[in-house]
């Protein structure tokens, strides 16, 4: 199951790049277009900003399972095996309500706009929205992994901390390697 994780998330890397190429290419196309030669692309705009709202849930997806996000470990971090267990689950079911809650709302926002057309590409204003929903089921299900890994007993001790606390720290843990610990080395 990590295989067939891992593997989609490597395919949204994939599609957040050529979302990201697309942007670039409209925008900057836009921008030559309008001081070059007095006219533009239309739906540059318009595509542009959608193409940016999935670009963000999807690599907040991604960042869920990398465990990326950035927070705050300084109680949780310091507490025994059990207390991280226990505070992982308590985490991972809040988020599962909240993904609940987010999931209800997209879908409802999905149904309202499905007939609303954009103003200038005219297609259905249902596409902003239905990236809640994307994103809800796929976050749902990698915590759903990760609270069964939890309860089977097969995470290991620095798994059982899902944030990291920062960018620099993360960076020093990628080039140490996995068994560094960059905690370990403060004064």
């Amino acid at each position: 199951m990590n295989r067939l994780i891992d593997g989609a998330c490597r395919a949204v890397e994939a599609l957040i790049a050529l979302m990201l190429a697309v942007m670039v290419l409209l925008v900057f196309g836009n921008v030559v277009l309008r001081y070059g030669f007095n006219s533009g692309i239309t739906i540059s705009e318009e595509v542009s900003r959608w193409l940016f709202i999935w670009i963000t849930f999807l690599g907040a997806l991604v960042a869920l399972r990398e465990r990326a996000h950035l927070g705050v470990d300084m109680v949780v971090g310091r507490l025994p095996p059990w207390g991280k267990k226990l505070c992982m689950a308590a985490s991972h079911l809040l988020m599962l309500y909240m993904l609940w809650l987010l999931f209800q709302g997209s879908v409802a926002q999905t149904r309202i706009n499905w007939d609303v057309q954009a103003p200038v590409t005219g297609a259905s204003m249902a596409v902003v929205y239905s990236v809640g929903i994307v994103f809800a089921v796929f976050a749902a299900l990698i915590l759903l992994l990760d609270l069964a890994r939890l309860l089977a007993g097969r995470l290991s001790d620095r798994e059982l901390v899902t944030i990291q606390e920062s960018e620099e720290a993360a960076a020093l843990a990628q080039v140490l390697g996995p068994q560094a610990d960059p905690k370990e080395r403060r004064p």
